[in-house]
């Protein structure tokens, strides 16, 4: 019985998500543990004959070649397309980032050279849970706070609305096999330490926390929405800079538009974050200047933003 509801819930979420899903195809990441295998055991039931497979082995772990190789065998026993992708070039800066840049990067080239429509991915209830407590420990805005959007691009996450203990409970009855990755438990991570410490803990809804995290991200699509408008009317031509010819605004939109600018003048330097885009606001209101990167912002009625000029050395 378990096995038909959750077949029909990944259907009736797949279909909240996309208009055709009659024709269309799907790519499925599937890194061998129980979720992805799971989702792509449910994926074949539900989408016959239109779903293929693709694991990302990061050669991190010496495992990882054979258990991309147990998922390309039971995908061969399946009668499941099935690739092994590798990642561009060596490890750089922070691992865990750089594996999740690269992961999606390989995968959306695997889904456009196989013509596939959307890519699927095993995000949970349980992962929703754990992305917004991390943020939330951060000082995260309505944007962090929205957690795993169930639809990012081309990337879908029907999984939300399902706990990993049902996930693993459905693997498990359908004879699955699968790994557990030990990263997923080694405390020098964050995800894993949080995921220790909450797994004692009874009183928090997850259901409930995902809806929270829907809501907020139903809020950041509108404050978006507000911005495009705002920015296309008071963001405007400013000699070589931009000015804001609207200042009287809510904090979060003065925010956004803040950083739009720097973005258009700065495109390749990293953004000012928490406080210190507050502490540029506030600088702004009183009519001050501060710097920020190589920019200049000068408060008052209108705000303008320029590049500095260089320094004349003597």
């Amino acid at each position: 019985m378990a096995e038909v509801d959750l077949a029909a819930e990944l259907s009736r979420a797949v279909g909240a998500l996309v208009d055709d899903v009659g024709g269309a195809c799907f790519g499925v990441a599937v890194s061998g543990g129980p979720d992805s295998m799971a989702l792509l055991d449910l994926a074949a039931r539900a989408f016959p004959g239109r779903v293929e497979a693709a694991t990302v082995d990061h050669g991190l772990r010496d495992a990882s070649a054979a258990e991309a190789a147990m998922v390309a065998d039971w995908c061969g026993q399946a009668g499941i397309a099935h690739a092994t992708l590798h990642p561009d070039g060596a490890v750089r800066g922070n691992v865990q980032s750089w594996a999740r840049a690269q992961r999606y990067a390989v995968l959306e080239r695997w889904r456009v050279e196989r013509g596939l429509n959307w890519l699927l991915t095993a995000h949970h209830a349980d992962d929703q849970l754990e992305t917004l407590l991390m943020r939330l420990n951060r000082g995260a805005g309505v944007g962090g706070l929205a957690g795993v959007r169930a639809r990012q691009g081309v990337a879908l996450r029907p999984l939300l609305g399902m706990r990993k203990a049902d996930l693993l409970a459905y693997a498990l009855e359908r004879d699955l096999p699968y790994v557990d990755d030990p990263s997923n438990s080694d405390p020098r991570f964050d995800r894993a330490a949080l995921r220790t410490a909450l797994s004692g803990v009874d009183w928090i809804d997850v259901a409930a926390a995902g809806r929270s995290a829907a809501a907020l991200a139903e809020a950041e699509e509108s404050l978006e929405w507000m911005a495009d408008g705002l920015e296309v009317r008071h963001v405007l031509p400013d000699g070589g800079g931009l000015v804001l010819d609207r200042t009287d605004l809510p904090r979060e939109l003065l925010r956004r538009l803040l950083l739009r600018m720097v973005a258009r003048l700065q495109p390749d330097a990293a953004p000012p974050r928490g406080e210190a885009i507050d502490r540029l606001i506030a600088a702004a209101r009183r009519g001050e200047k501060m710097s920020i990167g190589r920019l200049v912002l000068k408060g008052g009625d209108r705000w303008t933003l320029k590049v500095a000029p260089q320094r004349r050395w003597q």
